[in-house]
């Protein structure tokens, strides 16, 4: 529900239901299906679109309706994140949205998981139940005290939550935060705005002496998920998740001033250290001295044509450069910079 409101409060494209035509391309590290869903027909992106409201927003009060209804949205919800977990590489967020759902399932639905039948476990469960039915013990201290804990649980969390339903209310809705220093309760929403456009940072390398010099050979450093290469397949990794991938799409959306930690990678790149080229998929001067320049390159990324032409060379992408993330730096270039934060100098291989 939450996620729900805000993307019905936040993007025009949620209300005008276009969100679909631009998710698929431009979230955070898409996989191998994501390709195809993206070229669907525009009326598929408009039921997209609207079953996504429909089970983020009316589905929920579903579990308030009875047994039958409470089942229902818990197949709904599961349904659903399977289909998020197919569609994009989202890390664990989808699997651990499931576990919630179990409990809209009670023994009688789950019944025909188990074998029935004279000595079955479900018959020795049923029989067991017959025998205690009705029958109320006494109750014991620890009964009591568990029952004390537990009903103050439910009132402090109670308390904790009424500035998250208040937040859920207002129109103003903030989206991922959090009202108390216990965090036990929070305010959560994706993509409550979708990007319409996708832009990734390139980091790139040279040997040359002179990063200027017209000849000077640039080589890319390749991630192991984020796009990058445009010949290379979207990779599938869920539920693990790649974090430096993830931020490096975030990063695309800004500035390096404002993400200073990528000039601390790019320091670490230019002294070939090996704790930050495990992060990486490739390493273009793997057996070589270092890079003696490690620049950024900003390129809008678009996936290719089924059966178009880029996709008839092989290739999964489309790009095109925009400009400089941040200029050529080398390590020397780096010194103060480092210094300045408090960061060690990573010191060449």
């Amino acid at each position: 529900l939450l996620g729900g409101l805000i993307k019905i409060r936040g993007d025009r494209c949620w209300r005008d239901l276009t969100c679909m035509d631009f998710h698929y391309e431009t979230q955070p590290v898409p996989n191998p299906v994501a390709y195809y869903l993206h070229h669907s027909p525009w009326w598929f992106h408009r039921f997209e679109t609207l079953s996504n409201h429909f089970i983020e927003l009316l589905v929920p009060f579903f579990l308030f309706l009875g047994r039958r209804a409470c089942i229902i949205h818990g197949v709904l919800q599961i349904l659903f994140q399977a289909i998020l977990i197919i569609s994009g590489n989202l890390s664990f967020l989808n699997w651990l949205t499931m576990v919630p759902s179990l409990a809209c399932f009670d023994d009688a639905a789950l019944g025909f998981l188990f074998p029935s039948g004279p000595g079955s476990l479900k018959d020795r469960v049923l029989q067991m139940q017959s025998e205690i039915q009705g029958a109320w013990p006494k109750p014991r201290f620890g009964s009591v005290v568990r029952r004390a804990a537990n009903f103050s649980l439910g009132v402090l969390l109670a308390w904790l939550s009424v500035p998250v339903v208040l937040n859920l209310l207002s129109s103003r809705q903030v989206m991922n935060t959090h009202f108390n220093s216990l965090h036990i309760v929070n305010t959560y929403g994706a993509f409550g705005s979708i990007t319409k456009e996708r832009t990734e940072v390139i980091l790139q390398g040279t040997a040359s002496p002179n990063a200027s010099a017209p000849d000077a050979v640039w080589e890319d450093y390749e991630f192991k998920c984020k796009p990058g290469d445009p010949s290379r397949r979207p990779c599938l990794i869920s539920p693990y998740h790649y974090r430096l991938d993830w931020l490096m799409w975030f990063a695309a959306f800004q500035t390096y001033e404002h993400n200073d930690w990528i000039l601390h990678l790019a320091g670490k790149l230019l002294a070939s250290d090996a704790e930050a080229l495990s992060l990486l998929a490739h390493n273009p001067f793997a057996g070589r001295p270092p890079p003696r320049w490690v620049r950024g390159e900003h390129y809008r990324y678009k996936f290719s044509r089924p059966g178009g032409r880029h996709a008839a060379e092989g290739k999964w992408w489309v790009r095109k450069r925009i400009g400089a993330y941040f200029p050529p730096l080398s390590l020397e270039e780096l010194r103060p910079y480092f210094r300045d934060r408090g960061w060690p100098l990573p010191q060449p291989l």
